[in-house]
């Protein structure tokens, strides 16, 4: 099966990114993560950080071991309470596999943070380079990454074996003002396009200008600029341990609720 994402492409791309960086995403998945952790009633003293950018993510989280998103994590077993994986799951070939290692870096009840792109990340732009390549070409070429939606990337947390888990979104809306300062943003975020099945060929100047002029009827404001949806994403689940809340065996209640909730009860006819 061949690989959603080419690895050398990302990598070249972060690399590219990282001559003039564009951070506000970053920071904004930091600073919700800080917030996140400063409700959680557990101090941690062995953190680490799954990222493509160790440098910005090292800075924010002075304390933790960070180590980049390779599709083997160098992370020892149980030798970390925290794991962070830090806005690079949507471009991982083998999600779940992330997931189980970071799983297995953590002691037992230890907590995993993860942020990545959802479903609704850039799909104003989805929608104008797809209409745009069927006016021109006819076809449809891969050039946005797909996201998961949030029940299914809730889901990867039970599938790699995380107790207690939960899935929460958060929707950011931003201003361009014009598609091209969109995607020259992209390519500074380390976003561009690093998909396997990409075109490697020049693409004609043509696409991009009737893209952009589908995005703006579309989308665009009266001032002329473009919204632009990124979509977070935050996954929260813990390694199991024996002190964790477990639901009780069905059958297995001491009381009725009807009892509890003073209401008479009505047995159904067969």
């Amino acid at each position: 099966m061949q690989a959603l994402t080419d690895r050398s492409a990302l990598i070249r791309n972060r690399q590219r990114a990282l001559r003039a960086p564009v951070w506000f995403l970053h920071e904004t998945a930091a600073d919700e993560i800080k917030d996140r952790l400063s409700v959680v009633k557990k101090s941690f003293t062995a953190p680490a950080v799954v990222t493509g950018f160790p440098e910005f993510w090292q800075n924010r989280f002075p304390k933790a071991l960070c180590v980049k998103d390779d599709e083997t994590l160098t992370l020892a077993p149980q030798s970390h309470d925290l794991v962070i994986h830090a806005l690079c799951l949507h471009w991982a070939n083998d999600p779940v596999g992330q997931l189980i290692q970071a799983r297995r870096a953590l002691k037992p009840d230890g907590l995993l943070l993860t942020v990545l792109f959802g479903g609704e990340t850039l799909h104003e732009l989805r929608i104008a380079l797809a209409q745009a390549e069927s006016d021109l070409l006819g076809g449809l070429s891969p050039r946005i990454l797909p996201m998961g939606e949030i029940r299914d990337l809730g889901a990867l947390l039970q599938r790699a074996g995380f107790a207690l888990p939960v899935a929460d979104t958060l929707p950011l809306k931003t201003s361009y003002g014009s598609p091209r300062h969109l995607m020259r943003e992209l390519r500074a975020m380390g976003e561009g396009n690093a998909m396997t099945n990409r075109p490697r060929r020049a693409t004609r100047r043509a696409l991009f200008d009737r893209a952009a002029e589908i995005y703006t009827q579309e989308f665009g404001d009266t001032d002329g600029r473009i919204p632009a949806t990124f979509e977070m994403i935050f996954l929260t689940g813990w390694s199991p341990d024996a002190s964790q809340p477990r639901p009780l065996r069905p059958g297995s209640a001491g009381a009725r609720l009807a009892d509890a909730l003073g209401a008479k009860e009505t047995p159904l006819k067969d």
